[in-house]
């Protein structure tokens, strides 16, 4: 059995790990490309959205390379994104095209569920083997976040344009190719050392952006023109929203600790949506929320065209936007998004930050002061309640169920609890 899978962010790093170490034959498909995309436009749907058609080419590379055997993650059809049907329907379009394989869907209905579908396919392992093998493949998922991370703060300082891409890219590869812990313990010394010996200007005060969206073509640099990188290289600091580790941890709830998590962006989003639209919806609207509270400068939201969750997100967005005083820039990414396009409409918002940041707005400062608002004037005004000061300042007062979050002109906000 000769396993392919489609390209997403880090992710065949991840699953190659796990599958040879449960014995089975991978074979990674080429790195998606233009070509990958035409393939996968040519045979699929038009209305079908850019991750299905990606996903499509990277199969269709992926058989020509001698692969016998499709891994995918579905949900049966049942979840509220239409990820649930490309199993499906990859499967009817490959056996028209000719193609003679074997379709194995992993359900992504919740952590154990998935886990467990892919440990099916080490049957004849032990179960230490087993474990040592998705173990190797947490680690190397952890360090790869790890070293990206790392890269996305020093890339708007690096001196020499393009260096610190150089070594995020040679240390992916060593990961890749590190076969057990002790060995991937090494390569991520050597990693952070190599990232720490590039030269930076400390002096520079790059603007924060945080970043997302649909989860695919966050991960996915050829799907988002890889806008992190161009946003680096702009001297911005990019900081992911949505990473496969912590998608993992909420799966199995584990994820309660850190800021980023999904649980706190859900929550953030109740006071806009009252239930859970699926995918990433209420992840986004939440992060929007979330970036503005950690002081980030603005927020890039991504979706592909035709992404049903994320056109509710993005409706929405605008009102967050102006409740938080969040400056929010949307990308709709399609097979014909231009990247001349992209770097415009980037260089125009950073440019607008850096207008922003000159007038002191969006920065916190410690500052105290008295405030008293009557429980019915809150629930009279709902979620914002603007008001003069006798200072004649403007403040703009953001209710949740737990704080109160105080913006006195655009410049300082804080979070007192209610009395």
């Amino acid at each position: 059995m000769k396993i392919t899978f489609p390209h997403m962010g880090h992710m065949n790093i991840v699953v190659k790990a796990i599958l040879e170490g449960l014995g089975q034959e991978v074979v990674i498909p080429p790195p998606t490309s233009r070509r990958t995309l035409n393939l996968g436009m040519r045979h699929s749907p038009e209305f079908a959205c850019l991750p299905f058609k990606v996903n499509l080419g990277n199969f269709i590379e992926g058989l020509e390379s001698g692969a016998d055997t499709l891994l995918m993650v579905g949900d049966s059809g049942k979840g509220s994104c239409r990820l649930g049907f490309y199993a499906r329907i990859h499967q009817v379009i490959l056996r028209e095209l000719g193609y003679d394989f074997r379709m194995i869907t992993l359900t992504n209905r919740s952590g154990n569920e998935f886990v467990g579908g892919l440990a099916d396919l080490g049957r004849d392992k032990s179960r230490r083997e087993i474990v040592s093998a998705f173990w190797l493949g947490w680690r190397k998922m952890r360090l790869c976040e790890g070293i990206e991370r790392r890269s996305h703060r020093i890339r708007p300082c690096e001196v020499n344009r393009g260096e610190t891409t150089k070594v995020y890219q040679q240390s992916i590869k060593m990961i890749d190719a590190s076969e057990n812990i002790s060995r991937l313990r090494e390569v991520g010394r050597e990693s952070l050392s190599l990232l720490k010996n590039i030269k930076q200007d400390r002096s520079r005060r790059p603007l924060r952006i945080a970043v997302t969206g649909e989860i695919y073509v966050v991960w996915e640099p050829f799907v988002n023109l890889n806008i992190e990188t161009k946003l680096g290289e702009m001297g911005v600091e990019v900081v992911r929203c949505l990473w496969l580790s912590e998608n993992i941890l909420h799966r199995i709830h584990l994820d309660f600790w850190n800021w980023r998590s999904k649980s706190r962006a859900l929550k953030a989003a109740e006071p806009y949506l009252g239930y859970n639209v699926g995918a990433e919806c209420n992840i986004s609207v939440g992060n929007t929320i979330i970036a503005k509270q950690r002081g980030y400068d603005g927020l890039i939201h991504l979706m592909p065209f035709t992404c049903m969750p994320e056109i509710v997100a993005q409706s929405i967005l605008p009102k967050v936007s102006r409740h938080y005083d969040m400056p929010v820039l949307n990308f709709i990414l399609d097979e014909h998004t231009g990247e001349a396009g992209m770097i415009t409409r980037l260089e125009a918002f950073v440019d607008l930050l850096e207008r922003r940041r000159k007038r002191g707005t969006g920065y916190f400062k410690a500052v105290w002061m008295n405030l008293y608002l009557r429980e019915k004037e809150l629930e009279r005004f709902g979620h914002s309640v603007i008001r003069q000061s006798p200072n004649g300042k403007l403040i703009m007062v953001d209710v949740s169920r737990e704080s109160v979050w105080i913006v006195i002109n655009n410049q300082t906000m804080r979070k007192t609890k209610k009395k």
